[in-house]
């Protein structure tokens, strides 16, 4: 299964990156003027023309295209545009910042969404279950950035309880570890909660359909406990589809952690993305892209590989 997905995944790449350069080339807005900003209205168009041969995009789209996709297998990213950096650079002072987030953000949705959808399981059609599925019914159609701003309002502007955005205070002249873990606990909820709502239905109503077992019948008449029953029996084999269905919601954690480090200034690459695509700075978008995808390649071989560890029946299918 790796080494298909291995090889899946170098066209798949190839695709993305001809994709990021067609949608380049038909995009309405000049890397130049963006770059130039203000100064583009009193620039001579003979400087304008320089910068455009300095930067290759005056040569064919074929041409630059080869030309960044074999600096790219040398490991050359090329320079950021809007921030005058390597990309390379950019990326290592940044992805740290992003993975704790997602990491904080994975493992309270994680432990939120089967704690309070096994409680809505067990409590079902009660007033409880119906609020609890009510709340995450209103959650999943609220967007990310109205529960960010809505958090920073509540617990940053009226509470004043947590800090509104950013790594560490602004009059802090060093990062610690616990300026960072204070700045980084409204990300990591607002992130855990605007993506738990799916997690915790489905634990929901894949409990439910389990408890209905002949297993799980078997398991009372032999006098067990309900609580027994439904977190040492029915919740373990009720889990199983959810790994699978964690790898394939990545795409929308990705989006999620763009937002959210966008609306809470936060220091990571998934926020840095708006700035490169506000910007046209094409090099940094580039990179960024190819990483995203590569994110949501690995998650989903990771859940795969998971699920095959955890039924031993798949991998007994696979072999067979």
């Amino acid at each position: 299964m790796v080494i298909w997905r291995v090889a899946f995944t170098v066209p798949l790449l190839l695709a993305v990156t001809a994709g990021m350069f067609a949608l380049a080339t038909a995009s309405p807005f000049d890397p130049i003027r963006q770059y130039l900003g203000d100064r583009a209205q009193t620039t001579s168009p003979e400087i304008a023309a320089r910068i455009r041969e300095n930067w290759g995009l005056d040569r064919p789209v074929i041409e630059q295209y080869l030309d960044w996709l074999g600096s790219l297998l040398r490991g050359d990213l090329g320079e950021s545009r809007s921030l005058h950096r390597p990309v390379v650079d950019v990326i290592g002072d940044r992805l740290g910042w992003s993975l704790l987030v997602v990491a904080g953000a994975m493992v309270v949705m994680l432990v939120i969404s089967l704690a309070v959808g096994a409680l809505a399981a067990w409590r079902r059609n009660s007033w409880l279950d119906r609020f609890i599925t009510g709340t995450a019914y209103a959650n999943e159609a609220a967007p990310v950035f109205w529960t960010g701003l809505i958090a920073i309002w509540i617990f940053a502007v009226q509470l004043r309880w947590l800090p509104s955005g950013g790594l560490t205070d602004a009059a802090a002249t060093t990062v610690r570890p616990t300026d960072v873990l204070r700045h980084m606990i409204l990300p990591v909820a607002v992130l855990a909660f605007s993506q738990s709502s799916w997690l915790l239905l489905f634990v929901r109503e894949s409990l439910i359909s389990t408890l209905r077992e002949d297993f799980v019948t078997g398991a009372r008449a032999r006098g067990l406990r309900e609580r027994t029953i439904l977190f040492r029996h029915a919740l373990r084999s009720a889990l199983l589809p959810f790994i699978t269905l964690l790898g394939a919601r990545i795409p929308e954690l990705v989006t999620g952690a763009i937002l959210v480090e966008t609306i809470f200034s936060w220091p990571g690459v998934a926020g840095t993305s708006v700035r490169a695509a506000l910007a046209a700075d094409f090099p940094l978008l580039a990179a960024l892209t190819l990483l995203a995808t590569l994110a949501v390649v690995v998650g989903n071989l990771l859940a795969d590989a998971a699920y095959v560890i955890a039924d031993p029946r798949v991998r007994v299918l696979g072999v067979s």
